[in-house]
């Protein structure tokens, strides 16, 4: 910086020490042929008071007057007006210092954030508040960092086609959605995306893709809108991460997705044949319901019937066995009387239920047996006859 060479306004430049001997004796520069050094000496900057001399000397050239005149020193004899003062360089000085300090120091509201630059390269964050930034080593740059911003992506900001995507299913959906976000890091934000805007926007509608191409189109129109609002704000969150953005997403909203106008009458007539076929169809499984349960119930209800019978018959059967044993067991102790027994037994169960008197007229050779008369039979007869005859 000029303050380290020793002198542009320091007491002790070349122009007041005593020059050699080809260049003069002079004092202050006035009149000098040379640079105000001796021969030798190190080579050195040109006092102010000399360069604001030979500045007015030109200046007078351009406008008309003469020149060869050095200022610092009182004019000669020529009438020219008296050089600049001692007070005029402090004023200068102070006026150099005022410009540095009004360069160096800024202010960082609370909504931004700074970035400064120690000779191009990445320095520190600035705080909210009064930050010191000694120019021109160090520069900065402010980013607002709380307020969000919106990226429009679909067909009413992109055009006809930035919003059609194909679903898994093969079946375009018109997707017109809002991506909102912030800067978390803004010298990341600043060095390591060119074009941040743009980038936001390929991540995001790239993202949108990916999540579309792997969903149907019916969970699009209805359910999914919000997990697909979800899935795509993590998604791009973390392709934004993996570039080092320095970006937050805030939120995605998806504010349509819809069939292609082109052929949103022919998708409308198709949602609404599906609907009349879910609505058969819920019918027919209704009805097979009410069939199953009626056939299932009869099914049951015959089971049973089928056990009983079974349990029946076994039962018979085995009742039918004892008995036969029990025969067998007195037939085997007495035989005629029990011959004679199944005989009379077998004759009460054939002709047990017939309107008939059996006599056996030959057991008593038909002798001392009462002629049986068979009053029932002559009662409903005589009945009958009175019955028609009245």
């Amino acid at each position: 910086m000029a303050s380290n060479n020793g002198g542009p306004w320091g007491s002790g430049g070349g122009g007041n020490r005593p020059s050699g001997p080809g260049g003069g004796d002079k004092r202050g520069g006035s009149g000098r042929g040379g640079n105000g050094r001796r021969p030798g000496d190190q080579p050195q900057i040109p006092e102010i008071d000399e360069m604001l001399s030979k500045g007015n000397e030109y200046l007078k050239v351009l406008m008309g007057g003469k020149g060869g005149q050095n200022g610092g020193g009182p004019r000669g004899p020529r009438g020219e007006g008296p050089g600049l003062s001692k007070g005029t360089v402090a004023l200068g000085v102070v006026i150099a210092v005022g410009l540095w300090a009004f360069s160096s120091f800024y202010t960082v509201k609370p909504e931004e954030q700074s970035v400064e630059l120690f000779l191009g390269e990445f320095y520190k964050i600035g705080n909210p508040g009064l930050n010191f930034a000694p120019w021109p080593l160090v520069s900065y740059e402010k980013v607002l960092v709380t307020g969000q911003r919106t990226e429009n992506i679909g067909v009413a900001s992109g055009g006809a086609d930035s919003g059609l995507m194909l679903t898994t299913d093969e079946n375009i959906v018109d997707i017109d959605f809002q991506v909102v976000w912030n800067i978390n890091d803004p010298a990341k934000y600043l060095f390591n995306l060119a074009e941040p805007r743009e980038t936001v926007q390929a991540v995001s509608e790239s993202s949108m893709r990916e999540i579309i191409a792997a969903s149907e189109l019916a969970p699009i129109l209805n359910r999914d809108r919000g997990l697909i609002s979800d899935t795509a704000k993590s998604l791009i969150q973390s392709t934004l991460d993996g570039l080092d953005a320095g970006i937050n997403i805030v939120r995605v909203n998806l504010d349509k997705a819809d069939p292609p106008r082109e052929v949103i009458d022919a998708f409308r007539e198709v949602q609404a044949a599906e609907q009349e076929r879910d609505r058969l169809e819920r019918q027919a499984d209704a009805y097979a319901n009410t069939v199953l349960a009626r056939a299932r119930g009869s099914a049951a209800q015959i089971l049973e019937e089928a056990e009983g019978y079974r349990a029946q018959t076994i039962n018979r059967a085995q009742g039918e066995a004892s008995r036969f044993s029990a025969v067998l067991e007195e037939y085997s102790q007495a035989p005629a009387v029990t011959r004679k027994r199944l005989y009379l037994e077998t004759i009460e169960e054939v002709y047990g239920d017939l309107d008939k008197i059996i006599i056996d007229e030959g057991a008593a050779g038909g002798q001392g047996v009462v002629p049986y008369l068979p009053l029932n039979e002559l009662r409903r007869s005589g009945g009958t006859t009175n019955g028609g005859s009245n």
